[in-house]
């Protein structure tokens, strides 16, 4: 048995010498050092040795395999840095050279307008809050100052989840709610998402982005509110824009006014944007209503403020020269490239 061992070594070892691959040299070690491999058929004759000439064929046999596995393992490794030398020298890469252009997309015109305009009230002191847009028709209509018979509701008829809870129709609930939390000094802005339901026309639609402004602190009055204002419009549409107010009705507001900004295409000339006019409708503003202050538990005799609000889309029309809102939401592409 000892000579059969030997033979098992001397034929291993060249046969390991003589391969050209892994593959190869995986064969060999199953071949000789498998379950069903030669060496292993000679420990599983031990039982007919004597028992003092187990011993002595088990070291032997113990001998053989370290060696035989020894090699194996040393030409896998050659093997290995040679494919390795190998893929180095085929595969290596120019790290100087530049590398493929990755197409980058952009912000939609929306998020750009309502980034511009959170920069810009920043910039004035004003700090951004947000609220639920499910919201209890106490915040959006009550508490504003519009009871359930209050005509103004029908303007701003909204989609209701049951009697007492809407998808707000503007983001003055969440004024209500941080008058309701807060004492005076008060310096917000309210950026959001609204709901009304108006057709979808070119500039109307069913759901839209809004900005609701609120300052509350004495002796805050009409020009506090319009110097904001024009500062706001200079930095979002152009240091030439100019800003006029028009007297109008809301019931949260006391006294009300619309606010025009000059067309910042032709500069108040008067072209097709601005139908001529030379004027756009911005936003609706305002000093707020003495009952909001108070049912908020702000005392208006000590207390005023001012408060307006405006659709980002608006903005964005004014700003990019879009005439259609709907282009805005129809993910076209070709169209939003533009910007």
């Amino acid at each position: 048995m000892k000579e059969q061992i030997l033979l098992i070594k001397e034929n291993a070892i060249k046969e390991a010498n003589g391969v050209s691959s892994i593959k190869e040299l995986e064969d060999v070690r199953i071949k000789y050092l498998g379950k069903k491999g030669e060496l292993t058929s000679v420990l599983r004759g031990m039982g007919g040795l004597s028992p003092e000439e187990r011993p002595i064929i088990g070291e032997l046999v113990n001998q053989v395999r370290d060696e035989i596995e020894g090699l194996i393992q040393k030409q896998e490794k050659e093997f290995k840095i040679e494919e390795l030398n190998k893929k180095l020298v085929t595969e290596n890469i120019d790290v100087t050279m530049p590398s493929k252009k990755t197409p980058l997309g952009s912000l939609h015109p929306i998020t750009q307008v309502i980034n511009d305009v959170e920069e810009v009230f920043l910039g004035m002191g004003f700090k951004i809050e947000d609220g639920p847009e499910v919201e209890k028709t106490y915040y959006v209509f009550e508490k504003l100052n519009m009871p359930e018979s209050h005509p103004a509701r029908d303007t701003q008829d909204t989609f209701y989840i049951n009697d007492s809870v809407v998808l707000r129709t503007q983001t003055s609930s969440v004024q209500i709610r941080v008058m309701e939390e807060n004492r005076p000094p008060i310096k917000i802005i309210c950026p959001g998402k609204v709901y009304r339901s108006d057709a979808v026309d070119p500039t109307h639609s069913p759901v839209f982005h809004q900005v609701e402004g609120l300052v509350v602190d004495k002796n805050i009055r009409m020009s506090d509110l319009k110097g904001t204002l024009e500062l706001f419009a200079k930095k979002c549409l152009g240091e030439k824009t100019k800003i006029r107010f028009r007297p109008h009705n809301f019931p949260y507001t006391e006294p009300s006014a619309e606010a025009d900004v000059s067309c910042f295409v032709c500069g108040g000339k008067g072209c097709r944007v601005c139908k001529y006019e030379g004027w756009i409708e911005l936003l609706g503003c305002g000093m707020v209503h003495p009952k909001v202050l108070e049912n908020c538990n702000i005392d208006p005799k000590i207390y005023s403020g001012f408060a307006f609000g405006f659709g980002l889309e608006r903005i964005a029309m004014a700003k990019f020269g879009i005439e259609d809102m709907r282009l805005l939401y129809e993910n076209d592409v070709r169209f939003l490239r533009q910007f």
